[in-house]
C-alpha cells in the first residue's frame, strides 16, 4: 500500500557576509533586537516587548505584520541567547521558530549572519501549497539578512561622516 505523507513543518534560511566585526552584527540584532527589528521587518506595522525583561531568555514580544494583505499579531519569546552566537525566538500564539546564527569571518573583520526560519504546523487546507509556503518563507529570510546588511552599512557610513 501506498502511504503519502506531507511535510508538518516547513524551513528557509538564508546567510549574508556583512562587512563588521560580529560584535557590532550581534549587538545590532540580537541585543538591541527590540529597538531594530522593526528596522528591518518591513513587514511589522506594530512591535512591542510585552513585560519588562531586558533581551534575554524569557522575554517577550508582540508583533502585527501584514501578511498578504492580511492582519497577523503573534506574541513570541526568547528562547535562546547566546553572546555572538545565536539568538532564537519562538512563537507562543503560533507555531514558529526564528534563529539568528552569527559567525566570525576573516579574524572577525565581518560577520556570516544565517537567519532560519521553521513554521513548525501547517493547517491541512494549507498543505497543497507547501511549495508555495517554503518559497516565501525563502524570499523573507533572503530579503531579512539583505535588509539586516543594508542597515549596517549605511550606520557604518552614516557614522563614519
Amino acid at each position: 500500500m501506498y502511504r503519502f505523507e506531507l511535510r508538518k513543518s516547513v524551513t528557509g534560511d538564508a546567510g549574508i557576509k556583512i562587512a563588521q566585526p560580529i560584535s557590532r552584527v550581534f549587538g545590532y540584532v540580537a541585543l538591541d533586537f527590540f529597538e531594530n527589528y522593526p528596522k528591518w521587518a518591513l513587514e511589522v506595522i506594530e512591535f512591542k516587548a510585552i513585560n519588562s525583561n531586558p533581551m534575554q531568555v524569557g522575554a517577550l514580544a508582540r508583533q502585527t505584520r501584514i501578511e498578504q494583505g492580511q492582519k497577523a499579531e503573534t506574541t513570541f519569546e526568547v528562547e535562546a541567547l547566546q553572546n555572538n552566537e545565536l539568538l532564537v525566538l519562538s512563537g507562543l500564539s503560533a507555531p514558529f521558530k526564528n534563529s539568528y546564527h552569527f559567525q566570525s569571518v576573516h579574524h572577525d573583520e565581518a560577520t556570516l549572519l544565517t537567519f532560519s526560519v521553521e513554521i513548525m504546523q501547517i493547517e491541512v487546507y494549507m498543505r497543497p501549497f507547501i511549495k508555495l509556503i517554503s518559497a516565501a518563507i525563502e524570499e523573507g529570510a533572503h530579503n531579512t539578512v539583505e535588509n539586516i546588511k543594508m542597515l549596517l552599512e549605511t550606520e557604518v557610513a552614516t557614522e563614519s561622516k
